[in-house]
């Protein structure tokens, strides 16, 4: 749990499993609740723990795009019924679920 269990860690992997490669400003728009600072600090942990790929390209301004790593495909099942859980919790409070 310490692994995946960030503050934004889950849906991190969630946008990566549903969207496949994306780069950091693309993160940010599919989580705008997480700071830079956070979503930056979260995404070097899921790297330094060998769950996501970061490329950096050498250009101007610089591009940064991330994936998950064949260990990170590894918890595509684990993500999912987490996810399907909570539609369901959410579904039997009766709250509506934003982002289907």
């Amino acid at each position: 749990m310490d692994i995946i269990g960030g503050k934004y860690k889950v849906i991190i992997l969630w946008h990566l499993i549903k969207n496949g490669t994306l780069r950091f400003s693309e993160i940010q728009r599919l989580i705008p609740q997480a700071t830079p600072k956070m979503l930056s600090s979260q995404l070097k942990e899921l790297e330094a723990n060998g769950i996501i790929n970061k490329v950096l390209y050498p250009v101007v301004p610089p591009k940064t795009e991330y994936s998950l790593s064949e260990l990170g495909e590894t918890l595509i099942p684990v993500i999912t019924s987490i996810r399907e859980w909570g539609v369901m919790y959410f579904e039997r409070a009766g709250v509506e679920i934003p982002h289907r």
